[in-house]
């Protein structure tokens, strides 16, 4: 046994089970007992403690204290291949954060798939207040007495994807907790397991390679902390990301682009032109072909918005899909010119002049990863590559087989796609690009642009980039951690049982981990539906301080959230709206500071915002109370 002590932290390494133990005062933090090191390969599993030569010892430096272990040399049947790879874990004197570190030295004889360390903690007590944190879309707590089985996890819980917004876990034990955050994310996530009603929950990272080979150190950074709880967790990540520089405000992203100020308070309308399902995509209807094409024009639309004006509507924001000839989800990234039947440029041109003369604002989907092999510049050497020479293809969406856009070329296509809108004297206030930030990052084995999943999510931040440079606000469909520097709204940031048939059995308790983080640095739209007569989004909109959705027309029927809801009219639509927008407007701007169930009630919430707003949702009897905080811009009046 090594044993290392730093301030308050002990660490122990058993250099028989490869086991770490991790303590805090009184407080221990072991692996669960029947995990043990290990690692996939293309064709089988290794432990860590298969390799041949194992050897340890501890580090001292200017920094802190450590453990160093070199595993060289493995058996894949009667063979022996040189693979090597170091761990390195320790204790930051400085802060008192523990560092676990996976470094490949020799990558010769192997081709590793995914390694799975540092383990999973045991966390075995049926107790209500021992609970783990998950950052799978808005964010999820899961008590260890929840009656439902967690669920399977999307995109594996990649971080960087709608499965893991942000690269981290946790978990508490009554006051005691531990943060695990990834430091190098882009080729990594986690897997989770909680069964019906407990006893436990374990959670653990992965990592795998990066265009074929591990590559490069991968970092796990474990911050050990006393009296605490989901708030503090997330502070103290919202520390780290603003020690890195990439806390980016509203308040900020206004400064260089003013129309932030205009989108903030505004509801959402999403709608479209022009759908066109292709006869070999897997949403075609060969049933009901009818229901495959479908034309709206550019008058009926500002027909619609002048209507909406004389209803009340004074603040929206239109989101416009299927714009251009092809129609929605077709032939990217040549989308364009704009749709002809529909009414064409000039057309499109007279709805924006309305849209501006109400004092609304525009936008337009667009989208730069989908590669359609339909379009006219499709070109097999510009989509992504994989290392075995393969190129990934699929047909799921309206424009039928596609291909993925290497996201090097995304930029270029930006520049040259919103050049020609400004030919054509297409004012664009927003702009939407699609998936780039719910799908993981691509990478690309063509040497003419190879690309990991890190420089794809830079190319991706690059065109947001572009577009607030041309003074247009950057979108995409749901929120990130990696983009909050570059954009400036979503498509919407939900919790994950709203992408499920209403209904369906919650995987934990919802609770909005992301906005702790960023709330004030990104405009959130919500779904605005009543969907039953115990379930209002509505409410989940306030306790967030969100925007409203007033309009929300899903491209495709029972997916992404689009599911039949109880109806209403368009006078009540607008006046629920209303409240949230207000709320909107004093809080945008405003860090979350804090989220509580009420005497311990997880259907009684409280989010208090940094004016001194306070927002209480009673689930149970579909209620809500809004008390507002200082009115900043009055107060700054006053001193002025």
């Amino acid at each position: 046994m090594i044993r290392i002590e730093v301030n308050s932290i002990r660490l122990s390494f058993n250099e028989e089970s490869l086991r770490f133990e991790l303590c805090k005062g009184e407080t221990v933090w072991e692996w669960e007992r029947s995990y043990v090191p290990y690692l996939e390969y293309e064709g089988g599993k290794l432990e860590f403690a298969d390799a041949v030569s194992i050897c340890h010892e501890r580090v001292e430096n200017g920094i802190g204290t450590g453990i160093r272990s070199r595993y060289q040399g493995f058996r894949i049947g009667e063979t022996e291949v040189p693979y090597s790879f170091e761990t390195y874990v320790w204790i930051e004197r400085a802060t008192e954060d523990i560092f676990f570190e996976w470094i490949p030295l020799c990558e010769e004889g192997m081709r590793v798939k995914h390694v799975y360390w540092p383990g999973k903690m045991a966390f075995e007590e049926k107790e209500e207040d021992w609970y783990t944190l998950l950052n799978l879309q808005q964010g999820l707590l899961i008590p260890n007495t929840w009656k439902t089985e967690l669920g399977e996890i999307i995109f594996d819980g990649h971080f960087g994807t709608a499965g893991g917004y942000m690269p981290w876990f946790a978990q508490v034990k009554g006051q005691e907790g531990y943060l695990a955050l990834c430091v190098t994310p882009w080729n990594a996530g986690y897997q989770a397991e909680h069964p019906a009603g407990g006893p436990y929950t374990h959670v653990n990272v992965w990592f795998e390679p990066s265009l074929g080979r591990m590559e490069y150190r991968r970092i796990m950074r474990y911050s050990l902390m006393s009296g605490c709880d989901y708030n503090d967790i997330c502070k103290k990540y919202r520390a780290y990301v603003n020690e890195q520089g990439r806390l980016r405000t509203l308040r900020e992203k206004a400064a260089r682009v003013p129309a932030v100020d205009k989108l903030i308070g505004s509801s959402f309308i999403h709608t479209g032109i022009k759908t066109h399902v292709r006869e070999d995509s897997d949403f075609y209807d060969k049933e009901y072909p009818d229901k495959n094409n479908h034309l709206t024009t550019f008058a009926d639309r500002e027909k619609q918005m002048k209507e909406l004006y004389q209803a009340g509507a004074r603040k929206v924001y239109l989101h416009l899909d299927g714009w251009a000839q092809p129609g929605y989800d077709n032939q990217h990234p040549d989308y364009s010119p704009a749709c002809e039947e529909a009414g064409g440029w000039k057309e499109m041109k007279s709805l924006i002049d309305t849209i501006h003369d109400l004092g609304y604002l525009f936008g337009i989907h667009d989208q730069y990863r989908d590669y359609y092999l339909s379009a006219p510049s499709f070109d097999e050497d510009y989509a992504c590559r994989l290392t075995d020479g393969s190129i990934p293809k699929h047909q799921r969406w309206a424009g039928g087989p596609q291909s993925f856009l290497c996201g090097t070329q995304a930029p270029y296509y930006v520049k040259r796609n919103f050049a020609k809108l400004q030919e054509n004297q297409i004012e664009l206030d927003c702009a939407y690009l699609d998936v780039f930030t719910c799908n993981e990052g691509d990478e690309c084995d063509n040497p003419r642009h190879r690309m990991t999943r890190r420089e794809c999510y830079e190319a991706r931040n690059q065109c947001f980039e572009y577009l607030m440079s041309r003074g247009i606000l950057p979108s995409s469909e749901e929120v990130n951690d990696w983009c909050i520097t570059s954009m400036v709204f979503s498509h919407y940031a939900p919790y994950d049982f709203m992408m499920r048939k209403p209904g369906s059995p919650k995987y934990g308790v919802p609770v909005p981990l992301f906005n702790l983080v960023y709330h004030d640095c990104l405009i959130e739209p919500w779904m605005m539906d009543k969907v039953s007569d115990r379930e209002d989004y509505m409410l989940y909109a306030l306790l967030n301080g969100g925007a409203p959705y007033l309009i929300r027309d899903g491209a495709y029927p029972d997916f992404d959230g689009s599911f039949e809801v109880l109806s209403s009219s368009l006078r009540e639509d607008i006046r629920r709206c209303g409240v949230v927008s207000e709320l909107h407007e004093r809080v945008a701007k405003c860090e979350m500071v804090c989220h509580e169930m009420v005497d311990g009630d997880y259907d009684i919430q409280r989010t208090i915002f940094a004016d001194g707003t306070t927002v209480t949702i009673d689930f149970r009897r579909q209620t809500y109370e809004i008390i507002y905080g200082i009115d900043r811009t009055e107060e700054e009046k006053k001193i002025g």
